[in-house]
């Protein structure tokens, strides 16, 4: 997400490293449709933009989802993320610290270009005794500020992955409510989610839905697990504990979630390993707040979708309605929901 706030040396630094970032991506764009016949494209990579091509038009046709320059250009970033998203939280605390930016509003994040700078910043706000939290970043949206292109960290997986990005990052630009991050990203994920099922059927690809299915499923464990932890640690926090109790009753809890994990991965998911680096990885309330943005509204939205017979017109303007209300009226408004109208 792009966005700064001008005030201060850090702000104009960080502002500075976004546009600057961000600008050399858009100048490095090259055409899709001229890189598919251009004879001195890469097989392997005429391919996979040949499916991206097909995946946008797909996102426009049936999805209802912006028809504009978007994902119609490409960009070879060469390395493994295209930004580095920091987030921190208090020691004792689930909510995560928050920054606002003209234009997008307040995250609970601050993205980086460049990955010693997001490793700098994650070292100064651990140094204000805050957990912190550092991941890298697939794709990103100007919610249509800009040509937003494919890039080449989007093509590290299958065309279902693929798809699920498109889908998602779209859905950004088709709606954006300012300073909501979690009804944001969980329609972005109602959108994905629908968008790639719908995707995958009307290719007949039932072997790949089956996979995506099960992929869900996996998806759906983990946030339940990881929201039964926080539940766990919100009554930690809200305890009369001194801060050496809390932090060892935190460090229970957080292992307890270790525990279960193993349990549900070689049981329910037949050792399945896809999150083990997560779970291998440091865990801290930072995380647990990133992890929980993405998916605690996603249910109520889905549940939308289908009370509005799965249109997309429909379910937009529905979610258009809801995004108008202020909060908590906003989140409530959407659990509550009966009807598409």
């Amino acid at each position: 997400m792009m966005g700064a706030a001008v005030g201060g040396c850090t702000s104009v630094s960080y502002y500075a490293q976004s546009l600057e970032g961000h600008v050399r991506i858009m100048a490095a764009r090259q055409d899709v449709g001229k890189l598919i016949e251009a004879p001195s494209t890469p097989e392997a990579l005429r391919a996979r933009l040949t499916s991206a091509s097909a995946i946008r038009r797909f996102a426009t046709d049936e999805l209802a989802l912006p028809d504009n320059s978007s994902y119609r250009s490409y960009v070879d970033i060469h390395r493994d993320a295209v930004t580095w998203a920091v987030f921190a939280a208090p020691q004792f605390s689930l909510t995560p610290k928050t920054w606002c930016f003209p234009v997008f509003g307040c995250v609970p994040y601050r993205g980086y270009f460049d990955r010693k700078s997001a490793a700098q910043s994650a070292v100064a706000l651990h140094g204000q005794g805050l957990d912190v939290y550092v991941s890298g970043v697939t794709a990103y949206s100007t919610l249509g500020w800009s040509s937003d292109p494919l890039l080449s960290t989007m093509l590290r997986q299958d065309d279902t992955y693929l798809a699920s990005l498109v889908f998602h990052e779209l859905a950004h630009q088709r709606l954006y409510v300012n300073g909501d991050s979690a009804f944001n990203e969980a329609f972005a994920v109602a959108v994905e989610t629908t968008g790639t099922r719908k995707w995958l059927r009307a290719a007949g690809d039932r072997a790949g839905l089956r996979r995506y299915e099960a992929d869900r499923k996996r998806g759906a464990d983990f946030l339940a697990l990881v929201a039964k932890t926080r539940d766990e640690l919100r009554q930690v926090y809200e305890s009369p504990r001194t801060p050496e109790q809390m932090a060892a009753a935190k460090a229970a809890t957080l292992e307890r979630l270790r525990t279960r994990y193993r349990q549900m991965r070689d049981k329910r998911w037949a050792g399945y390993k896809g999150y083990d680096a997560w779970f291998e990885a440091p865990i801290n309330n930072a995380k647990l707040a990133a992890t929980s943005v993405y998916g605690e509204q996603v249910p109520a939205f889905l549940r939308l979708f289908d009370l509005c017979s799965s249109d997309y017109p429909r379910f937009y303007a529905s979610v258009r309605r809801i995004a108008d209300l202020r909060q908590p009226a906003r989140a409530e408004a959407l659990k509550a929901a009966t009807t598409c109208d």
